[in-house]
C-alpha cells in the first residue's frame, strides 16, 4: 500500500500515526503461509506481520472461525503472529481482523481494510501445485513461421493450395512487412529454425520456449487445426513431394496433389513428429523446458474431421469428413443446423461465425473429449515430453460455462497423470477466479494482472493501439487499483507462473505502442508504427517486467526492437541481421538481475509511492529487499521512498544495480542509504531505476 493510503487510514480513523498500517504484511507466500501448496490433509501454518509492539490482538478468520494468533517472534522493526489450521482436506478461506484499543481493521487479498470482504479472502486449495519450474521462469514465444527458416525444403509454395479463397504465397523476402490480408502469406519458419537458434535463446537467458500453434494447419498463425496428432510438415520434415500445385486461377484445394501429398501422406507427418522429438531433446538438453498451443474450442475447416475442403475424401486411411458424409464418424464433432444438407453440408457452427473455425461440439461427443483428452496426455507423454499446454481461447470451449468447467478439470486430471510437472496456462483477459481453483488451470497470460496496466500507465495506448486515455497515461491510481483488483483474483502460485508480456501475437508490438499513438496496418500503415517510439519507455517496460512478479515472457524479436502494429502486424519476422544489439544487451542485463535476485523470483510486494508518471514498488524476503522506481514523466523525481516496510533497517545500504533511460542504461553501482526509515533518490527523468539490499 502506498504511503498516502496510510496517512488516509490514520485520518479517517482520527488516529495518531504511531498505528503503522503499512507493516502489517501477510500473501500465500511461502513466508505467511507453510506450506505454501500443501497436500490434502496437511497442517498448515499462517503467519501475519506488524510492526513490533503495534497491535493488540491479530486473529485469523478461517472460514468464519476466529483463531487467535499467537505472536511467535520480535524483531527490531516487526512482530510475527501464527496459528495452524490442522488437517486441511478442502478449501480453505481465510483473512485478518486486528485489533488496536477500539480500532477493528481487516486485512485480505486487497491488502488493508475497514471492512471484511469475503469476496477477496485468501485461499488454501489442498493439492492446487504450479510447477515450480514455471515460478518466475522466463518464457519466450515463438511464432514460428517468422522466426527463422531453417529448412528451406519444406517452405510453403506459391498456390501449393488456396486459403479463404486466395492462392498461398511463398514471401521470399524474409524482411518484407506483413501485408493487410496475411494469412495466407508464408515466410517460411518452422522448427528447424527454432533449433538452429537455441544457443541465442540460451545466451539471452530463456528458460522456457512457448511455440504459437504448430500441428498440421492451412493458415501461417495455425488456429485452425486440420490435425492434432502431427507436427506440420512444412514446420517439420517433407520426405515425400510429389503432384502438382493449383493450376492459375484454381482454388478447389481436392485438386492439389502436392498439398495432399504434404500434408496427408504418413511419411511427412511421422518425419515431422520426429523432428519435434530432436527439438524437445534438444531443448531439455540445454536446460530449458518447451510448452504447446493447444486450440481445443474450434478446429480448422480443413480439419480431417470436418473436411470442407474435401482433400481427405476417398484418401486411403482417412474416414470420411462430417462436411462430406452424414454418416463421419466425426459427424457428433460438430453442430449442423440443417440435418439434410449432406453431402458437403455446410450448415455448421463456426467460432464467432467463422466458417474456417467450426466450433467442436464436446456435449454431444464423448468420442470427441475422449479424443483431446488423449492429445492433451499425447504431446506431453514420451517420446514427444513436452512440458505443458498453453490453452487458446480457454473460457469459449463448450456451449456452457458449466461444461466449460468439465472439460478443463477433465483436462487437467488426464495431462497430470501423463506429465505430473506438465503446466496448464490459459489464455484468458478477464478474472480467471472460477477456473483457478486447483483443478483446472495453472495460470493465465496475464493481461489484467500485468499487460493492461502497464501499457496504460506508460503510452496511454490500448494494447491493440486502437485507443488512446489520456486519463491512464501515467495515472498511479488507476495502474496500483488494476494491479490489485486482477492480483487479487489469483492465488500466489498462480501468480508466481502467470505469463507476464508486454507484447504478443494477438495485439500491437510494445515498442509501437510507446509512440502513444491510435493506428493499425491498413489505417496509418507499417512505417507509422516505428515513428517517434521511445526507447526509455520500452527500457521501463522490461524494467518492470523483469521485477514484477510472475514469468517475464518475451515476444520474440521484442527483444531485438521488432515494430509492429495489432495483427498482422505485430507478426513481423525476427530481424536477424540487423537486429537492435543494444536492446538484446538490455534484455540480457534484465534477464540475469531477474534470475540474479531470488528477491525477483520469490519475493512479495508491496506498493511503495505513486505521483502523476511515477511509481516505485519493493519486492522483499527474508534476506534481501529490492526497490523498483519507474519515472516516465520528462522531469527528475526528488523521492523519500518508505522502505521500513520491506525489512530495511537505519543506516543500511541499497545499492542501485541498473539505470535505464532513453539514451541505453547504466550498470554503475550507486549507494544509498537509509536514514530515519527512508531512501532519498532522485530518479532521473524518463527512466527506470532498480535498488536491492540485503537484510542480513
Amino acid at each position: 500500500m502506498r504511503r498516502g493510503s496510510l496517512q488516509l487510514l490514520n485520518y479517517i480513523y482520527n488516529l495518531q500515526p504511531i498505528v503503522n498500517f503499512g507493516a502489517m504484511f501477510a500473501d500465500g507466500s511461502e513466508s505467511y503461509r507453510s506450506p505454501a501448496e500443501p497436500d490434502y490433509g496437511d497442517d498448515v501454518t499462517l503467519r501475519f506481520r506488524t510492526a513490533s509492539n503495534n497491535v493488540d490482538e491479530v486473529i485469523c478468520v478461517v472460514n468464519g472461525t476466529k483463531h487467535y494468533m499467537e505472536r511467535v517472534r520480535r524483531e527490531r522493526i516487526f512482530d510475527y503472529y501464527e496459528t495452524v489450521v490442522k488437517n486441511v482436506t478442502e478449501k480453505v478461506s481465510y483473512y485478518y481482523e486486528i485489533h488496536v484499543g477500539n480500532l477493528v481493521c481487516y486485512y485480505n487479498r486487497l491488502f488493508l481494510q475497514k471492512e471484511p470482504d469475503e469476496q477477496y479472502s485468501f485461499q488454501i486449495i489442498p493439492g492446487y501445485k504450479v510447477p515450480d519450474w514455471a515460478k518466475g521462469a522466463v518464457f519466450y514465444q515463438i511464432f514460428v513461421d517468422r522466426f527463422y527458416n531453417g529448412d528451406k525444403s519444406n517452405d510453403v509454395l506459391d498456390n501449393e493450395y488456396s486459403y479463404i479463397g486466395k492462392p498461398v504465397k511463398r514471401i521470399t523476402d524474409w524482411d518484407k512487412v506483413p501485408d493487410t490480408s496475411d494469412v495466407g502469406n508464408f515466410y517460411g519458419g518452422d522448427l528447424q529454425g527454432v533449433i538452429d537458434k537455441l544457443d541465442y535463446l540460451q545466451d539471452l537467458g530463456v528458460d522456457v520456449i512457448y511455440l504459437n500453434p504448430i500441428f498440421v494447419s492451412p493458415s501461417n498463425h495455425k488456429y485452425d487445426i486440420q490435425d492434432y496428432d502431427y507436427v506440420d510438415p512444412h514446420y517439420g520434415r517433407i520426405v515425400y513431394d510429389e503432384g502438382e500445385v493449383l493450376p492459375e486461377g484454381e482454388l478447389e484445394n481436392k485438386k492439389s496433389q502436392r498439398y495432399i501429398n504434404r500434408v496427408t501422406d504418413i511419411r511427412n507427418l511421422e518425419a515431422s513428429n520426429q523432428l519435434f522429438i530432436k527439438l524437445v531433446e534438444e531443448v531439455h538438453r540445454r536446460g530449458m523446458k518447451i510448452i504447446l498451443d493447444g486450440v481445443f474450442n474450434h478446429s480448422g475447416s480443413f480439419n480431417k474431421w470436418m473436411d470442407k475442403e474435401r482433400i481427405y475424401e476417398g484418401r486411403k486411411g482417412y474416414e470420411p469428413g462430417a462436411y462430406v458424409s452424414k454418416d463421419s464418424p466425426y459427424r457428433s464433432f460438430y453442430n449442423f443446423s440443417d440435418s439434410d444438407a449432406w453431402p458437403y453440408n455446410d450448415s455448421y457452427d463456426g467460432w464467432w461465425g467463422h466458417d474456417t473455425l467450426p466450433k467442436l461440439n464436446y456435449e454431444e461427443s464423448q468420442k470427441l473429449h475422449d479424443y483431446i483428452m488423449h492429445i492433451g496426455q499425447k504431446w506431453v507423454s514420451p517420446p514427444f515430453n513436452a512440458d505443458g499446454w498453453r490453452l487458446d481461447v480457454a473460457a469459449d470451449l463448450g456451449y456452457s460455462e458449466e461444461y466449460n468447467h468439465r472439460f478443463w478439470r477433465d483436462f487437467r486430471t488426464a495431462v497430470r497423470s501423463a506429465n505430473p510437472n506438465a503446466i496448464i496456462l490459459a489464455e484468458h483477459y478477464d478474472s480467471a477466479r472460477n477456473w483457478l481453483q486447483g483443478d483446472e488451470w495453472d495460470t493465465i497470460m496475464n493481461y489484467g494482472a500485468f499487460m493492461e496496466p502497464i501499457t496504460w500507465f506508460l503510452t496511454g495506448v490500448e494494447k491493440h493501439s486502437d485507443e488512446f486515455r489520456g486519463d491512464f497515461l501515467g495515472n498511479p491510481d488507476i495502474f496500483f487499483n488494476s494491479m490489485k483488483y486482477y492480483m487479487a483474483s489469483m492465488n500466489q502460485n498462480s501468480i508466481d507462473a502467470a505469463m507476464n508480456e508486454l507484447s504478443n501475437h494477438d495485439h500491437s508490438r510494445f515498442l509501437t505502442r510507446t509512440n502513444k499513438r491510435v493506428g493499425r496496418l491498413h489505417t496509418v500503415g507499417a512505417d507509422a508504427a516505428s515513428e517517434d517510439v521511445n526507447y526509455g519507455l520500452m527500457r521501463m517496460g522490461v524494467t518492470f517486467q523483469m521485477t514484477w512478479p510472475g514469468a517475464p515472457t518475451i515476444y520474440y524479436g521484442d527483444e531485438a526492437g521488432v515494430f509492429g502494429w495489432t495483427d498482422p502486424d505485430s507478426r513481423r519476422s525476427y530481424p536477424w541481421g540487423h537486429e537492435n544489439k543494444e536492446l538484446i544487451d538490455f534484455h540480457k542485463k534484465m534477464i540475469a538481475i531477474h534470475k540474479g535476485y531470488q528477491v525477483f523470483m520469490k519475493g512479495s510486494l508491496i506498493f511503495l509511492h505513486g505521483e502523476n508518471k511515477c511509481i516505485s514498488f519493493g519486492r522483499f524476503t527474508e534476506e534481501e529487499a529490492a526497490v523498483v522506481i519507474i519515472n516516465s514523466d520528462y522531469t527528475d523525481k526528488m523521492l523519500k521512498i518508505h522502505v521500513r516496510h520491506l525489512g530495511v533497517r537505519n543506516n543500511r545500504t541499497m545499492k542501485r544495480v541498473i539505470l535505464a533511460d532513453e539514451k541505453g542504461y547504466s550498470m554503475d553501482d550507486q549507494i544509498c542509504m537509509v536514514q530515519n526509515n527512508v531512501m532519498s533518490v532522485v530518479i532521473p527523468a524518463m527512466s527506470a531505476a532498480v535498488y536491492v539490499g540485503k537484510l542480513k
